[in-house]
């Protein structure tokens, strides 16, 4: 899609303690201004003296300011006496997706099923692997891709590959199956949310093998987890997360098909519902609306 064909839309998100007067506050700024607003979703953890969340859609075309007006006003006549956290995001500017990915193909190809039927707003301006096997595959999307081996006992020298090639061409990584434990210091220095697919319904059964201890466990649901990536493993903010029933008759090849399934569809659902300004972080929680 073009720059042209892409709606003159912007969404706003925000987050600040609850209080009374926020919801008229933000939409009389927008009126006053000529936005006309879309779309609007709020939630609040508790009304007294709880989190308050919202994410408004508006269109620009009758907007009076510039960019950076609009962005220096709402932040001095609104956000500041409500003490927001608050990020404004324009849909003709789609988001830059870097993908990270191992040996197994499943959902990156997935994502780039995805992107190529439109189904996911973003750009895509890389692939890196630590193993080449994929690259065929990626190319065939005419997506570049790039082999970052990772050798025993020189993981910081590949994680500064890595980050080079990052630098100022992303602002979302994926991790679709890409089986490496990235250090806190690569998450600080990439600047930019990183998504992580794990394949466990968390937090049951983290790290690695999951499907045999769910097996060895003898558990009837099994699922996938879609999130945001910390320095703790496996523990950062859920974004997505779904399940489906297995039997005693499904061992753990079984389970790892209709796991990968799963991971998918999760994976696509939190790429998208990021991509499109839906999920704000609170503590270790998010609000996806």
């Amino acid at each position: 899609m073009s720059s042209t064909d892409r709606p003159h839309v912007a969404r706003l998100l925000i987050s600040c303690p609850d209080k009374r007067g926020i919801v008229a506050a933000v939409s009389q700024f927008l009126y006053a201004h000529g936005a006309n607003i879309l779309d609007s979703d709020q939630h609040s953890t508790d009304p007294e003296g709880g989190r308050f969340f919202m994410r408004m859609e508006f269109h620009l075309d009758g907007l009076d300011l510039t960019r950076t007006q609009f962005e220096k006003a709402f932040g001095d006549v609104v956000a500041t006496p409500f003490e927001m956290t608050w990020r404004v995001w324009y849909a003709m500017e789609p988001k830059r997706m870097a993908i990270l990915v191992s040996k197994y193909d499943h959902c990156l190809l997935d994502l780039l099923w995805r992107h190529r039927r439109g189904e996911l707003d973003a750009t895509v301006p890389l692939v890196a692997s630590n193993h080449d096997d994929l690259r065929a595959d990626t190319e065939s999307f005419g997506v570049p891709f790039h082999l970052v081996t990772v050798e025993k006992g020189r993981k910081e020298e590949a994680e500064a590959r890595l980050l080079d090639l990052l630098a100022g061409q992303c602002d979302l990584v994926v991790l679709a199956r890409y089986m490496q434990i990235l250090s806190g210091d690569f998450l600080q220095k990439v600047g930019v949310p990183v998504i992580n697919i794990h394949h466990s319904f968390l937090p049951a059964f983290v790290g690695a093998n999951p499907y045999r201890a769910a097996f060895q466990r003898g558990v009837k649901i099994i699922g996938a987890t879609a999130h945001y990536v910390t320095e703790e493993l496996d523990a950062g903010p859920i974004i997505e997360q779904d399940v489906a029933r297995v039997s005693h008759n499904d061992g753990p090849d079984a389970m790892t098909r209709i796991g990968r399934d799963i991971e998918r569809a999760v994976l696509a659902r939190a790429v998208k519902a990021h991509l499109e300004d839906r999920v704000l972080v609170y503590g270790n929680k998010t609000v996806v609306f």
